[in-house]
């Protein structure tokens, strides 16, 4: 098969490690696949091999008429069997390319419960006839977009995200070497007193970092060995407002802002635990890859995290403080043989079920499924 991957940008976020995860996968393979990405190239982006062509679209008329061109020259070049785009900027440019492009198949997949108000789901809904068929990766995403009418039930599938399972497994000796490395680079105080959590994740409101940091300044009233490592990049002034809150509650001395990192393995090693506060979700994989890691969870009940987590973590409500501050310290007051035993079953699940390679294999069935039913 011939394939190429649409995306927005290729910026270091979930849905565009995912997307590039199975397109490498199916470049193994064996298959002839592609990159096409909107914006222009970003100061930091997942890496990739394959090859990848920049449209360098801005938020001009001009601009996105000459990105249109471009791409639907690079689509008659590489005359693809299949268009795989992803979230909602991508998916409608894949839709509008089909018009004028080459005979191609068009999959669309959907990474939250939120893309957008009303006049994106509108767009969604009128251009839906130029889609094959929309993927969401969790059940509660794909409930919601046919409950707004976006997509017709007939046209939506599921398939879960997946997690590379062997890049994501706990190494002993990582974690003293990882903690004396933050402390020296850092200045980040890591006896083995301290407990720490770490959440992962770009720093904007859907993540909702104040509610975590609310949750934590109740912790770390009751646990002052408690620390919160927060790895994730910012944009604007983001950063700056959630460390002016973490020093009103009075916690900034307990909280270290880690900004974009590469080496989430060796972090996630050396944390105790791992934590998300966030408000809406898709099917994030920082709390796949956390258990993964054979870390207890503690998560707040969004998206496809349920689905996710099972019943191997602590799920509480979203937008509670006080419920996610309580989880927390619940966790932290277990043994340490109780917490590794929740951990291997965590990794146990994330093997079972959420595997980057079982994810591919979906996947692959589906391309070939709908390419040779291209005329139906």
């Amino acid at each position: 098969m011939r394939i190429v991957y649409l995306l927005a940008s290729l910026g270091v976020g979930g849905a565009e490690k995912q997307a590039l995860a199975v397109a490498e996968r199916m470049a193994k393979r064996g298959h002839t696949v592609a990159v096409l990405v909107l914006m222009p190239r970003l100061p930091e982006e997942w890496p990739t091999e394959i090859r990848t062509l920049h449209l360098a679209i801005r938020k001009t008329p001009a601009s996105v008429l000459k990105g249109y061109k471009r791409g639907r020259e690079f689509l008659r070049e590489f005359r693809p069997d299949m268009v795989h785009s992803h979230s909602f900027h991508a998916n409608i440019f894949a839709r509008l390319l089909w018009i004028a492009g080459p005979p191609f198949v068009v999959l669309s997949t959907v990474h939250n419960v939120y893309e957008g108000g009303w006049w994106r789901m509108l767009i969604y809904r009128l251009t839906d006839s130029l889609s094959r068929r929309t993927v969401a990766v969790s059940e509660s995403a794909a409930g919601r977009f046919v409950q707004l009418k976006a997509v017709p039930p007939r046209k939506c599938s599921v398939i879960l995200n997946g997690i590379d399972v062997d890049s994501f497994a706990p190494e002993a000796d990582r974690r003293a070497r990882t903690r004396l490395k933050m402390e020296i680079e850092m200045g980040i105080t890591s006896d083995s007193a301290n407990f720490i959590w770490i959440a992962v994740g770009r720093l904007f409101p859907g993540k909702d970092y104040p509610n975590l940091l609310r949750a934590f300044a109740a912790v770390s009233a009751k646990r002052p060995d408690a620390r919160l490592w927060v790895a994730g990049d910012a944009r604007g002034d983001e950063q700056t407002l959630l460390a002016a809150l973490a020093s009103e509650l009075g916690v900034d001395g307990a909280v270290r802002w880690l900004g974009l990192r590469r080496d989430m393995p060796a972090l996630l090693d050396a944390a105790d635990g791992f934590v998300s506060a966030s408000a809406w979700e898709g099917m994030p994989l920082a709390v796949g890859e956390a258990m993964a890691m054979e870390k207890p969870v503690v998560v707040t009940d969004v998206g496809g995290v349920r689905e996710l987590v099972g019943d191997v973590g602590v799920i509480v409500p979203a937008k509670d403080s006080a419920a996610l501050a309580d989880a927390m310290l619940a966790t932290m007051q277990q043994g340490r043989e109780e917490l590794a035993k929740q951990g291997r079953a965590a990794r146990e699940r994330i093997l079972r079920h959420f595997s980057i390679d079982t994810a591919a294999d979906t996947w692959e069935s589906l391309y070939t499924s709908l390419i040779e039913n291209r005329e139906q």
